[in-house]
Parts: structure tokens; C-alpha cells; sequence
């Protein structure tokens, strides 16, 4: 595979190829010893940002969060690849010292505890994993400053942002000299479009903000993988794409697989060269659960969709 091309996040000096490997699964659907596999496949292939969060996987029985960081941390060490990796992760869904959600005192705790975990002296990217209205935006903006100031984060972002908020954020910014969102990490695929397209991209394209969106490939139903309701049953995530199959699920997945016959490419990767080529979007986020599986996913990176099957798989998920 030849080098893949990087992207500039927004106006920051972070690059990536144009897809970011998602963490959540590390310590929740594949070990450690798997987890390392892939993180060194991705990096050999070319792969430079790595994503997760605090919060993955309190959701598992016997977690409490941090799990995918640990784990990214051991590798780090073991491998000596800090300098060659992007570390995202975020704050804001993970409840702990200092308070919750975005709370000054709960931002620096959290982000000493992701250092501590990352064996990292910073954070190349430091999402908010989502808004907080019930604190200040130049309180939780501020305390974010006091970490980029000590050196400890490099680049802010949002997740799960509306679009009034995260403008008000932008001017806050500017108005008060604060620190300001770079990057964006929003819920964005071919299949659910609103909470990204219209007034939240015009406003990322607008400010020059990077674009990371996560569910690039629909939790799997832009991968094929679920036809029909005998489908369903495949996985614990199959019950919840019942809604897409009665509505524009079966017309999408008709259009992919059209433009999978004159390209040769997987559906993951049609996906993902759809979402890598919409305004704004600098690398969709996916995860990996084997090698060949990841390899697949890069494959994406060579993949140059035509204006007209770009066009057909929009019209498709309209």
C-alpha cells in the first residue's frame, strides 16, 4: 500500500490519513494482546491517530472506565510509538474526582487521571465528549486553557455539540482570549445525516475546524452485514437495525453495492471514502476488532469515489 496522503485538522498542526482508529474497543470486545496486534498494524500501514476516551467501557460489567486508555498506555510503553501516534481522548461523560461532566476541577482531574493512564506527559487532542450547560462555557473553556498552558493538551475539540452551542463557544473564545474548539467529533454516516449536515458543517467550514465523525460505518449496517430481519439476530447490535431496514437502510445499501461492483471496494470502505469525501470532514473513526478487518478499513484511503457515485450515494440516504 502506497503512503496515504495527511490531512490537516482544521487550522492545527495535527495530520492524519484520512481515518482515525477507534478505541472503544480495546479491554471491551478484543484483549490486550489483540488490541496491540492492531495498534501496531495501524501504524505500520501508515495510521498516525488514535481515538478513545475516559468513559470506555464503563458500560461493561466490572468496568469503571479508563479500560481502553490503560491499554493504549501499556502499548505505548512497550512500544516506544508515542512519538509516532496522535492520542485523542475526552472528558465529560465519565463521572469522578473534581465532579462531572465538564466542571473545572472535574476537567483536571480527569485529564491528570488519561495522562496517568496514557503514561503521556500531554494530549495531542482533548475532546469535550459533550457539551455541559449546566457549567459556564468560559469556566469549562478556561479551565481547558490552564492545561494547554501547562503543556499537558495541544488541541481542544467538541463532541456531540449542537451547532448554536458550539458557536457560542467559538465566540466566547474570541471575545474573552480563551482557548478554542479545533477539531469536531460528531455522529455522521450514510445513513444518519441531521446532526451533522446543514448548520453544524456550515459552521465548521466556516471556522476551519476539523471534522472527526464517529459511526462511520452505522454500527456496522453500512457494512452489509444486516439484510433482513433473519439478519438481526447476528449480533447484540442487530436489534437496532430493525428502523433502518423499513426505512432508507435497503435503498443504501442497494446504492453501495452498485458502486461496489464498478470499484471493486468493500461496502466498510465505500462507507468511509463517502464520508472522507463530504466538506469538512478531515478522517471518519473506525474500529477494528482483527488485522485483516483493519486492513480493509485503510483500504479506504486509496478509494477516489466519482462525483456521479458520490452524488448516487447521497441521493440514496436522503
Amino acid at each position: 500500500m502506497t503512503d496515504p496522503a495527511r490531512r490537516r485538522l482544521g487550522a492545527t498542526d495535527l495530520e492524519t490519513p484520512p481515518l482515525v482508529l477507534g478505541g472503544n474497543v480495546f479491554g471491551w470486545t478484543i484483549d490486550r494482546a489483540q488490541s496491540f496486534r492492531i495498534l501496531d498494524a495501524f501504524v505500520d500501514l501508515g495510521g498516525t491517530m488514535i481515538d478513545t476516551a475516559d468513559v470506555y467501557s464503563a458500560w461493561v460489567d466490572g468496568h469503571r472506565g479508563g479500560e481502553s486508555e490503560t491499554i493504549l498506555g501499556e502499548w505505548l510503553r512497550q512500544s516506544g510509538k508515542r512519538h509516532h501516534v496522535l492520542i485523542a481522548t475526552k472528558v465529560g461523560m465519565l463521572p469522578g474526582a473534581g465532579g462531572e461532566k465538564l466542571a473545572p476541577d472535574r476537567i483536571a482531574a480527569a485529564a491528570e487521571a488519561s495522562l496517568a493512564r496514557l503514561g503521556s506527559d500531554h494530549i495531542d487532542l482533548y475532546y469535550a465528549h459533550q457539551d455541559d450547560e449546566d457549567t459556564p462555557q468560559a469556566e469549562y473553556l478556561a479551565a481547558f486553557g490552564r492545561l494547554i498552558d501547562a503543556g499537558k493538551v495541544r488541541v481542544l475539540g467538541a463532541s456531540n455539540f449542537h451547532a448554536m452551542r458550539l458557536k457560542s463557544a467559538l465566540d466566547l473564545a474570541t471575545a474573552e482570549g480563551l482557548p478554542r474548539f479545533h477539531a469536531l467529533q460528531p455522529e455522521y454516516n450514510l445513513v444518519s445525516r441531521r446532526k451533522y449536515e446543514g448548520e453544524l458543517q456550515n459552521l465548521s467550514v466556516e471556522h476551519n475546524i476539523g471534522v472527526a465523525p464517529y459511526y462511520g460505518l452505522a454500527a456496522g449496517f453500512l457494512t452489509g452485514k444486516y439484510r433482513s430481519t433473519e439478519d438481526l439476530g447476528k449480533s447484540v447490535r442487530g436489534g437496532g437495525m430493525a428502523k433502518l431496514l423499513e426505512g432508507k437502510g435497503k435503498p443504501m445499501l442497494a446504492a453501495m453495492d452498485a458502486v461496489a461492483a464498478e470499484t471493486g471496494a468493500t461496502l466498510p470502505q465505500i462507507a468511509l471514502a463517502w464520508l472522507a469525501a463530504q466538506e469538512g470532514v478531515v478522517a471518519p473513526i473506525a474500529s477494528a476488532t482483527s488485522v485483516p478487518q483493519l486492513e480493509e478499513l485503510v483500504g479506504s484511503w486509496q478509494l477516489r469515489l466519482t462525483g456521479d457515485q458520490l452524488a448516487r450515494l447521497t441521493d440514496a440516504g436522503a
